[in-house]
């Protein structure tokens, strides 16, 4: 059996707490509090919890946005706990990201041509004389046309901001992207289009995905296997028909027991 394409060991982040006039720590708050979970290649991992348990965290630490406590995180077979400079940037060209906002995440000052071509053009990916192409290639991979490459984030959908922040982690030729709560700001019909062209473009370009969500409904769509996470731990993790359907943890019954289903019964678990 292969290596992972990323492995996490024991991470702990924890944030202190300060009081006083001089900011003594009387405290942490444990963010991420030892979990250990592995993505192979060409796979999908949801990580689901509600909104305050530790997912976004644990995703900044892997993304090296935040530093670690303790543990190990390693990517393509390298410790990249402690990666800095180039070791660092060579990461972020591998490991992407989707953020949750649409519309926040994306520089209102920039065109979209600028937006998708950025990274790429930093990173020596594409020469500078062929960025509009580049640009839009990407976005015909995503579902949008040659004539949005001048305009600015203000004037598409949320659905559309969405497809191009997609574009801008694709156009970085990654082979790891973290979807931070990608779908949750976009309507329910929107939030369909997007996971059809998540599950579209990992078959064609070869992608793992984190996916992060609070909704196990969303999961069950798209992911090979389920991480639940409860205060900063993972509490439950296997295939995601198993955890859907035979779900060991109460905090994982009572997560599908929230699912709206029309007919079912306040509490009851989806058969």
């Amino acid at each position: 059996m292969s290596d992972p394409l990323l492995d996490v060991k024991d991470l702990r982040v924890w944030f202190p707490i300060r009081r006083g006039v001089i900011s003594r720590t009387v405290g942490h708050v444990r963010a991420v509090d030892g979990v250990s979970l592995s993505i192979g290649e060409g796979e999908v991992l949801g990580l689901v919890g509600e909104s305050g348990c530790g997912k976004s965290t644990l995703a900044r630490a892997i993304l090296r946005l935040e530093t670690p406590r303790e543990g190990t995180i390693r990517y393509a077979g390298r410790d990249i706990t402690q990666a800095s400079g180039r070791q660092l940037a060579d990461l972020r060209r591998h490991v992407q990201v989707v953020f949750q906002d649409p519309y926040a995440s994306l520089n209102p000052r920039m065109t979209i041509m600028d937006i998708v071509t950025e990274g790429p053009l930093e990173h020596g990916l594409i020469p500078a004389r062929e960025r509009e192409q580049a640009a839009a290639d990407i976005l015909g991979d995503v579902g949008l046309g040659r004539d949005a490459l001048h305009r600015y984030p203000h004037e598409f959908s949320g659905g559309q901001r969405q497809r191009i922040g997609i574009a801008r982690a694709l156009a970085m030729k990654p082979k790891l992207i973290i979807c931070d709560e990608a779908v949750s700001a976009l309507d329910v019909s929107v939030q369909a289009q997007v996971i059809n062209l998540l599950s579209d473009l990992r078959a064609s370009h070869g992608l793992s995905y984190l996916f992060i969500t609070h909704d196990l409904s969303v999961v069950r769509y798209i992911a090979d296997r389920v991480a639940v996470m409860y205060y900063g731990k993972i509490v439950e993790t296997g295939p995601c028909e198993t955890v859907m359907h035979n779900p060991s943890h109460d905090y994982t019954k009572k997560l599908l027991a929230a699912i709206p289903v029309p007919g079912r019964k306040r509490g009851e678990l989806e058969t």
